[in-house]
């Protein structure tokens, strides 16, 4: 049993770090590929669902009040107004039907950092991993 203060010396096997590596990786790389399919899935859906409020807003555009124009400095046209309550129904907002698991840097970095580990294991000519080597790539096992 370990006394508070000490620090545990474990070695383990490069090979084993190296496979739980990999295996990590493969993992991280699917959970990816299956966000970036339904971000596009996503976007598909938000593009038509703005299709829909401008044709609700071009369609009640006589209906609408406190009319606002802005011309932004690179030529943007901007045209706000207001509709009055129980002019028009607006269509269902599609939602977000799985979570966000990965930011786009937190994968490449995540990713990068699994790569090199894997590298520089491969490298190696020893048998066992140090502690502190197991600790540093330990966050991704």
């Amino acid at each position: 049993m370990a006394q508070r203060g000490k620090a545990i010396n474990v070695k383990v096997a490069r090979t084993k770090v190296i496979k739980a590596l990999e295996e990590t990786l493969a993992k991280l790389e699917k959970t990816w590929e299956k966000q970036q399919a339904n971000e596009k899935k996503f976007d598909a859906e938000m593009a038509e669902y703005n299709k829909k409020i401008a044709e609700v807003a071009v369609k009640n555009l006589a209906k609408a009040e406190n009319i606002r124009v802005s011309q932004r400095w690179n030529g943007v046209i901007n045209v706000d107004f207001n509709l009055p309550a129980g002019v028009a129904k607006l269509p269902t907002e599609p939602e977000r039907k799985y979570d966000v698991e990965l930011g786009k840097y937190e994968y490449e970095n995540q990713k990068r950092e699994m790569e090199n580990a894997i590298r520089i294991l491969k490298l190696s000519d020893e048998e066992l991993v140090s502690t502190s080597t197991y600790q540093a790539v330990a966050q991704y096992l």
